[in-house]
């Protein structure tokens, strides 16, 4: 199933000037990684605009980094009326490129949008979830390449027949420094009621099934009799909240688990933990990894989606099967009995993450894509 094929543009000494279309409202996931896109991008010789829900926080922090922002009113993911009004922008605005960000709807009506005047159009791909055949036919031939953010999502994208040709891996990115000043254990402790001299573990994620919270909670009582004091901080808020505690009770971890809900000050805290621990059943890269690397904390994580690539197994890390408790608890077990491995795999975070995964690497592999496409 080929992309709609290329056709470059003669150059001109004019910058290149994408429109990105984001519609989520909360600065997280992908979103943040378009902020972090458009910051970069005009040292690279790319003028940006940002066309994002009107309403919502991505307006006000991309125009406090010096942004071009337009708020386009949305009333969800099944608004096909974006198609015309957000065509109504491309016809004003006149770019390049179109790059959509968002899924779930405005990946196809944004395409759509850029279809109607003709604007060349890309997209990134965050998930590595299969797609319905009906929404391969009717999406993919609207672009012109496809941005995955991980080779586990090309993986997933090419087994359904979009050809590899078609698609270029730039992985996410983390800004580094922000995980490198982290409270002390004695602040970790005060602030989420654990014991300071006592293992702690994290795990941050959205309180989703397919994050894998039910998974961790049998592990650590598989753990019992090992690490009886092991204590669990889960970061996070979701559909499950009400459910997970009694879960986790239920498990015999009610005093050894605390819910601190979502926070966004986490990077002030992951350098404190002793292990993060990502267990998804899916999972596009995996940020939380890379920010625990950053932060000099091992991770261990599934091995599925991108999760292998933002853990390096056996350098900032451990890699598990999928799904399986007893490797998990294994995995565990290996890290809280050995402080010289914990401190080996910390140590490698730092610059596994600087080698591939800044805002500036990932800017600059978007680049090469606009430079593909448009032939500058």
């Amino acid at each position: 199933m080929p992309l709609k094929p290329s056709t470059p543009t003669s150059g001109s000494g004019t910058p290149p000037h994408v429109v990105h279309l984001e519609t989520g409202r909360f600065v997280y996931g992908g979103a943040r990684q378009v902020l972090y896109l458009t910051e970069h991008l005009p040292a690279l010789g790319v003028r940006s605009t940002l066309v994002c829900a009107k309403g919502g926080e991505m307006a006000g922090r991309a125009r406090a980094a010096g942004t071009e922002v337009i708020e386009l009113a949305t009333l969800g993911d099944a608004d096909v009326s974006i198609v015309w009004r957000f065509a109504a922008l491309l016809r004003r605005l006149k770019p390049d490129l179109v790059h959509i960000h968002s899924r779930r709807g405005a990946d196809v009506w944004g395409a759509l949008g850029a279809k109607l005047v003709g604007a060349p159009a890309v997209m990134t791909r965050r998930n590595d979830t299969r797609e319905a055949q009906l929404a391969l036919w009717l999406k993919y031939p609207l672009y012109r390449h496809i941005v995955a953010i991980a080779e586990g999502v090309k993986d997933v994208l090419v087994s359904q027949g979009i050809p590899g040709s078609d698609i270029t891996v730039v992985h996410s990115a983390i800004d580094p420094a922000h995980f490198q000043h982290p409270r002390s254990r004695a602040e970790l402790a005060a602030t989420f009621d654990v014991d300071p001299t006592q293992p702690i573990l994290g795990i941050a994620a959205q309180l989703i099934e397919r994050k894998g919270h039910a998974l961790l909670f049998e592990s650590l009582q598989m753990l019992a009799s090992r690490h009886p004091t092991a204590q669990l901080i889960v970061f996070g808020r979701g559909p499950l909240s009400e459910s997970l505690p009694p879960l986790a009770a239920l498990h015999g971890l009610q005093h050894r688990v605390r819910f601190a809900g979502f926070r966004a000050d986490l990077e002030l805290w992951m350098g404190a933990l002793d292990v993060l621990v990502h267990p998804a059943y899916t999972e596009g890269l995996g940020n939380v990894c890379l920010q625990a690397a950053a932060a000099r904390v091992p991770c261990i994580g599934s091995r599925v989606g991108g999760i292998p690539e933002a853990i390096a197994d056996g350098i900032t890390g451990l890699l598990v099967p999928v799904g399986d408790a007893a490797a998990l608890a294994a995995a565990i077990d290996r890290l809280l009995s050995d402080a010289p491995l914990r401190e080996r795999l910390g140590a490698g975070g730092p610059a596994y993450v600087d080698s591939d995964f800044t805002p500036p690497a990932m800017a600059a592999g978007n680049r090469a894509v606009y430079r593909r496409v448009l032939g500058r």
